[in-house]
């Protein structure tokens, strides 16, 4: 090795592979106001009560918060009928998956994630140095079969997005079961239920039963998203007793904030917020759908709070065009083309008026 390469520090193999996560834009280009509608946040904010415990702990800042988050846990026990000494809190759900793969992964080992799955995936797998492997989607939807035709003697972890983004297409519970019953007993499922909250079918479960009576299945949640506190950076997942053990052997002393913890622990237990976020995006949703189909557009079937738009491979007209143009006048989306989707926009459901106003935008982009 020359003199110069050992000059300064170099990473590990593998990290500089490593693709960085890039969030949605946060600024238009346009616009007399600007209608952030890229990263999924809640149009309603977030509760009085969450914001009450906030400023609550604001003469406090000097102190430690619990390292074990206790009393965030039991709200969430108490709030879920689940055990809190099986459940991990985190700085967003983030933060678990990557606990979850430096406690189960390993050079050599692999995981396997859905063509259009969430892309920090990818980078909790290569960071713990195993190889990420990508199962084939059906019609925008994870596909069962193509997932466990996957799995090797390497495979130690299966993350499934249900309901998964960018798409907003889900797996019934009966096909999450058969997936599990298809994985061997030392394979990790993932089921990551970030906007669990917001479906409303019948056959979905977010995965509380499975992970109660299984040893292999853990599922991740997030109060970025129907609770409104992503910039308090807060998540929590489910386990099996020694899984939760295990990672918590890992998990940083204090990765979970006082003020965090504070707003977390009122906003679950604000069930008439959660309600009030629930109604608004059954809503506005399906107006947001029909809307846009009748522009002639293709929406790929949602259940959580964003659509899929598909925009024609026309010149003029294409995704990039209408990202443009949207941005010109105020009103940021999602553009998707990182996730192997470039002729698709992803579109929060906002407030009523941003809702209205996105859609007449985009009516006048299309008779362009």
């Amino acid at each position: 090795m020359s003199t110069t390469a050992k000059s300064r520090p170099t990473p590990r193999a593998g990290i500089l592979d490593i693709a960085p996560y890039v969030p949605g834009k946060s600024k238009a280009s346009g616009g007399d106001k600007v209608y952030k509608l890229s990263s999924n946040e809640s149009p309603l904010g977030a509760s009085e009560a969450a914001k009450a415990a906030l400023a609550s702990v604001a003469g406090s800042l000097e102190l430690y918060p619990d390292g074990s988050s206790a009393a965030l846990r039991e709200a969430i026990g108490d709030v879920t009928g689940i055990n809190p000494d099986r459940i991990i809190c985190g700085a967003g759900s983030d933060e678990i998956l990557s606990l979850i793969a430096n406690t189960y992964l390993a050079p050599g080992d692999e995981a396997i994630y859905s063509e259009f799955g969430f892309l920090v995936y990818p980078i909790a797998i290569r960071a713990a140095g195993a190889r990420p492997v990508v199962a084939p989607e059906r019609n925008l939807t994870a596909d069962v079969d193509a997932i466990l035709s996957l799995v090797t003697e390497r495979t130690k972890v299966v993350f499934l997005a249900n309901p998964n983004n960018p798409t907003g297409t889900y797996l019934p519970f009966d096909e999450v079961r058969r997936l599990h019953a298809g994985l061997p007993g030392h394979v990790v499922l993932v089921l990551d239920a970030a906007y669990a909250e917001y479906v409303r079918r019948n056959d979905y479960e977010s995965g509380l039963e499975l992970v109660a009576n299984s040893s292999n299945v853990i599922m991740t949640r997030t109060f970025s998203k129907i609770h409104g506190l992503a910039n308090l950076r807060l998540g929590w997942c489910f386990g099996p007793a020694e899984m939760i053990d295990a990672m918590n052997r890992i998990r940083g002393p204090f990765n979970v904030s006082g003020p965090a913890m504070a707003a977390g622990i009122a906003a679950i237990r604000d069930r008439d917020f959660v309600e009030r976020a629930i109604a608004h995006n059954d809503t506005w949703l399906p107006w947001v759908t029909g809307e846009l189909e009748q522009l002639g557009l293709k929406v790929t079937p949602s259940v959580g709070n964003f659509v899929l738009v598909h925009f024609p491979d026309v010149d003029g007209k294409r995704a990039k065009d209408a990202d443009a143009y949207l941005s010109g006048r105020g009103f940021i989306l999602r553009a998707v083309a990182n996730y192997g989707l470039p002729g698709a926009l992803r579109l929060t459901i906002g407030t009523e008026e941003a809702n209205r106003k996105v859609v007449a935008a985009i009516a006048d982009f299309m008779r362009q």
